[in-house]
């Protein structure tokens, strides 16, 4: 029975070779982009879900509040959970992870090899034996465990060892804190699956210095920088245990907290949530995902699926002409109506499992193109695991269905005798409901557009913005090791030298970088517990003419202003000082253990965004110092960009020859911030033309079926005289009419879209009616091209042809 139905469900497919084409690619392409978004997705989710005890594993975080300033944060201070495991039995064991803030890339070296790496962590003994990577050589329980010891991935010891067994070996590490020898405790894969713990290589917590320092610093108030996790015992209640953590913070913080004027929350965040839970402030080891953005592709997907299922629902019930006289005969032999039903959603199932089976393959083949695009790492690999085939069958079936649902009832409700006489215009017509689908179809598409217009200008707005500063023609150099930072002055000085060269600073930081320290400043007669927070830049007198940025009032550093800072006009104004009145200023601090410090204000500088348009500019202090540390910036004349970094290397390797040369512009730091909304266009640009080539498709089969079916009324009216633009006019105007109706439906859903997406940025480009018309003219454009087509073909046709049969 089921090979007869395929059989002439097959055949009936092949029947016209047009509509067959048209289906079969449009759910092709359809189930190419879904399944791609399926897997992204997937992929998404599927961080952390390797551990064994990935339930009982937890992040802390931490809401922290300094007057009106609230941050939720994803890490914590150092001392945090040791206490948590001395005071709750609740928590089995606990580990501590801190990343090299400020310091980007380490030399490694060992025998004669010698490069670069980034990601280096400390980390606390315990961690391997709370976290379960996978160990290609040494023992996860004791590969932290003595001082100096070191983990590495894989890529990197097979770099450093190629074959040998790196386990006893020792290699060195060149950075800004010093050269120190490791000993290399185990090596790592990530066969697993990943994690967002994203690290090249990890060094024992109690090596002294920098980790040493995090592990055993006792402030509950500064230094929160420690990502800190704790395994909880089976069974533990974890709504319990966060109603004790308040009591807990009190205990040991509650003295600090009330000299800093701050509050703090203390909460669990289960490990599988950490990849999809975006927002938080402090370091992050891999660039979380936004569940909002991933329900957009999700949504794109469907969208992308419905169109197709559209089109075949309605190239099937335009051909209802053609086939009504099968289901007529069919049931005067006997078939009922759910024999037909069966006939008929059986092509559906058939033509969607064709769509697989062609849209696997091209997938296969395109991958490199899509992880391009959204900057996954998605492999052939993915598409055997079971729950991947699961999903397909549920495509393959939820498509049929949709597809194939209207036409096999419509179909199966022919009556047979009157179909057979030739009266099958009088049933229940179906073109409303195909009317209706054209719209709904262009009324997704032209969402699509809009999303793509405004986003792009989103983007646009973010690129040419005012920031403040002058992010053009800005180049900045880092120096990551304490050889390479002596040598600064040297290189400074031969940099003054090149005609190219208009202004060079030395910075801690440098425009369209995160800032990563803060300082509290306060007045005389205030206290610490009402200071505003300011984050902290330190810079030498070079460095607001380098950057381009404004001064309100006072004036700019001068060499040897030691103990002077320059603020912005936010910190002014949460300070109440007039900028014109700024200059000599005493402004107050503390250190994290209660020493004071005081600061003599040279002047105010305009606001500049030094963090992304995602937030309104914040308080920022610069103060002066003659060596603030290990970035080198420059403001160029130049826009022969090849030549000048030639020189710049040269001196580079001369100054420097045992560090590798690297550089970065301004401009593409500050683009780096906005990757996720730079990835989402991308998307939507991509797939938003894969929407917009299966609704021509389906267009274009409308057009033509209705072209043949008025190809007599065609012909009359080219006897009696209409020309080709008459008849061109006439075959398309019905079109045209759906897709006014559609931009008219589409236009107050995609303002409120993209309303509710622009509401991420505290700058945004303003929506403006031009941007949803040129959506509307797009698809005019669109369904003109398709319909006109088919129309002149038509209208070209010689009537003799058309009425020799009258």
């Amino acid at each position: 029975m089921l090979q007869n139905y395929l059989k002439l469900a097959w055949r009936n497919l092949t029947k016209s070779k047009t509509f067959g084409f048209i289906n079969i690619f449009g759910l092709a392409a359809g189930t190419l982009c879904s399944l791609y978004i399926i897997l992204y997705v997937q992929d998404q989710y599927s961080y952390d879900k390797h551990f064994a005890d990935a339930k009982d594993l937890y992040r802390l975080t931490t809401i922290w509040t300094v007057q009106e300033d609230k941050g939720n944060w994803a890490t914590v201070t150092g001392p945090v959970a040791p206490a948590m495991k001395k005071d709750f039995g609740e928590v089995a064991d606990y580990a501590r992870v801190v990343p090299t803030i400020g310091i980007d890339h380490h030399i490694l070296r060992y025998k004669d090899k010698s490069f670069y790496e980034k990601d280096g962590v400390y980390a606390d003994s315990s961690f391997f034996t709370l976290f379960n990577f996978h160990f290609d050589h040494g023992d996860a329980r004791t590969a932290l465990g003595v001082p100096y010891s070191i983990v590495l991935m894989k890529p990197i010891a097979d770099k450093l060892f190629g074959a040998e067994d790196p386990v006893g070996k020792v290699i060195q590490i060149d950075d800004a804190f010093g050269k120190h020898d490791f000993t290399v405790g185990g090596v790592i894969d990530e066969s697993l699956g990943k994690s967002h713990i994203h690290a090249d290589y990890f060094m024992s917590m109690n090596s002294g210095g920098y980790g040493g320092f995090f592990g055993t610093n006792h402030s509950w108030t500064g230094n929160n920088v420690v990502i800190s996790y704790v395994r909880l015992r089976p069974n533990t209640d974890v709504a319990a245990l966060e109603k004790k953590l308040p009591a807990f913070l009190n205990k040991y913080g509650q003295k600090q907290l009330k000299e800093q004027g701050m509050t703090k929350e203390l909460h669990l965040e289960p490990i599988g949530d950490i990849h999809t839970t975006p927002g938080f402030r402090g370091i992050e080891l891999s660039q979380p995902v936004s569940p909002k953005f991933l329900s957009i592709l999700v949504l794109i997907a469907a969208m992308i699926q419905v169109i197709a299922c559209i089109n075949f629902m309605n190239l099937s019930t335009a051909r209802a002409a053609k086939r009504a006289k099968e289901v007529g005969v069919r049931k005067v032999i006997g078939a009922g109506k759910h024999d037909l039903i069966r006939q008929f959603l059986g092509e559906s199932f058939l033509l969607s499992l064709l769509g697989v089976f062609i849209a696997i393959p091209v997938l296969v083949l395109l991958l490199p193109s899509f992880n391009s695009i959204t900057g996954a790492a998605i492999g052939p690999g993915m598409l055997l695991q079971s729950r991947v085939w699961l999903v397909l069958g549920g495509l393959v079936g939820l498509t049929g269905l949709i597809a194939g649902s209207y036409p096999a009832f419509y179909l199966s409700a022919f009556q047979a005798i009157k179909v057979i006489k030739g009266n099958f215009t009088n049933q229940v017509s179906a073109t409303g409901i195909r009317r209706g689908l054209v719209v709904f179809q262009f009324v997704l598409s032209i969402v699509l557009i809009a999303g793509i217009i405004v986003i792009f200008s989103q983007l646009n707005y973010m690129k040419n913005k005012d920031l403040g500063y002058d992010k053009e023609q800005k180049m900045a150099f880092s120096f990551y090791t304490d050889d390479a930072v002596a040598k600064i002055p040297a290189f400074v000085n031969d940099l003054r030298g090149l005609a190219e060269v208009k202004s060079v600073s030395r910075a801690n930081n440098f425009p369209g970088q995160m800032v990563l320290y803060d300082l509290h400043l306060f007045l005389a007669g205030g206290n610490i517990a009402t200071a505003p927070d300011a984050s902290l830049i330190s810079a030498d007198e070079h460095f607001v003419r380098t950057a381009g940025i404004k001064m309100a009032g006072g004036r700019d550093f001068r060499a040897y202003d030691s103990g002077r800072v320059l603020i912005n006009e936010s910190l002014a104004r949460k300070l109440g000082i007039r900028p014109e009145k700024a200059e000599g200023v005493i402004l107050h601090s503390q250190t994290g253990d209660g020493k004071p410090l005081s600061f003599e204000v040279a002047g105010v500088i305009r606001d500049y965004n030094f963090s992304s348009l995602h937030e309104e500019v914040k308080p920022l202090a610069i103060a002066y110092d003659p060596q603030p540390g290990a970035e080198v910036f420059i403001s160029t004349s130049s826009a022969n960009y090849p030549a000048l970094l030639a020189k710049i290397g040269a001196i580079w390797r001369a100054e420097i020859p045992e560090v590798p040369f690297e550089y970065t512009f301004s401009d593409e730091e500050a683009q780096k911030q906005y990757m996720a909304e730079i990835t989402l266009s991308k998307i939507i640009d991509s797939f938003t033309l894969m929407t917009i080539l299966i609704s021509s498709l389906g267009l274009f089969g409308l057009a033509a079926f209705s072209a043949e079916q008025r190809i007599k009324e065609i012909g009359v009216r080219k006897v009696l005289g209409a020309s080709v633009l008459d008849l061109t006019t006439l075959l398309s105007r019905d079109f045209f009419i759906l897709v006014g109706i559609a931009i008219v439906i589409a236009t107050p859903i995609a303002w409120w879209a993209m309303s509710s997406w622009l509401e991420a940025f505290a700058y945004r480009t303003p929506l403006s009616w031009w941007m949803f018309a040129l959506a509307g003219a797009v698809a005019l454009l669109i369904a003109l091209v398709t319909v006109s087509s088919q129309a002149v073909r038509a209208a070209m046709e010689n009537p003799v042809r058309s009425l020799r049969s009258e």
